[in-house]
């Protein structure tokens, strides 16, 4: 998948919500006309009208966008192949019936994405829940899985299922909580830190080095012609970091977007 596909398939998303938003004003108006017959009810067809144009006029918009970015990629050269190798990806996220965080390299192009893993066998409701992080050719290169959402812990694992360690974070107050990183030998190697009112929030190892961030409002400038929209968040990751480190450093991103959400 690329950028332009995406707007595109958001588009279309829109279109159907404008689609289905004219039924029940079709349904009132039509039996108004046959039994009702009352002016007064004829009002109620107004919001669903109103959402209907509202509705199309952002799938226009959103067609337009997408179009528009599929002619400036052709600027671009596809040089990215690994989720691993890039230091920053553009993070969409997509919370529809099946909520799904896509990860794009800055040429457009989609790196990778994380999503519910769908575990075979019966009773899967028992099981405890899993989400996997893809790379660009669909294939699962780790796992995610939620142990605890009391004090929330999550357990990292490798393409292999190897244990690479976890992520846990303890509610301290209303606005305050300690998220701290262990590796597969319990070994606290890092903490992450943010803020409570905007997206900015910043990965740290155990030598109180950044080594990760995922910041909405920093965009380059040479990225807006393929994503139009400033305020997509972006993650960065330290290009020191092995496959390994940046695959736990990622499991924060599963507490922001799947479980605070």
């Amino acid at each position: 998948m690329k950028i332009h596909e995406f707007y595109r398939g958001s588009a279309n998303i829109t279109l159907n919500g404008s689609i289905a938003a004219l039924v029940p004003a079709i349904i009132i108006g039509v039996g108004n006309l046959y039994y009702f017959q009352n002016k007064q009810i004829m009002l109620l067809m107004i919001p669903f009208i109103v959402y209907s144009l509202i509705s199309f006029q952002i799938y226009l918009f959103r067609v337009k966008q997408s179009v528009t970015i599929q002619r400036n990629m052709t600027q671009f050269q596809n040089v990215y192949h690994n989720i691993f190798e890039v230091r920053h990806l553009v993070v969409v996220f997509m919370n529809h019936q099946q909520p799904c965080l896509h990860l794009f390299f800055p040429d457009g192009h989609r790196g990778g994405m994380i999503k519910k893993y769908k575990q075979k066998g019966l009773f899967t409701f028992r099981k405890p829940i899993i989400y996997a992080l893809y790379n660009n050719l669909d294939q699962v290169v780790g796992f995610y899985k939620i142990k605890s959402l009391k004090r929330i812990v999550i357990e990292v694992y490798d393409r292999n299922m190897n244990f690479v360690g976890c992520y846990e974070k303890e509610k301290l107050s209303w606005l305050k909580s300690k998220i701290e990183m262990m590796d597969e030998n319990g070994h606290f190697i890092g903490v992450v830190e943010g803020s409570a009112y905007y997206m900015d929030e910043r990965v740290y190892n155990q030598s109180s080095q950044q080594v990760g961030r995922l910041r909405r409002g920093w965009m380059p400038v040479e990225w807006s012609s393929v994503f139009p929209e400033p305020n997509t968040p972006v993650l960065s990751l330290s290009e020191n970091l092995t496959e390994k480190d940046k695959l736990l450093r990622m499991s924060f991103l599963i507490n922001e977007y799947f479980i605070d959400r």
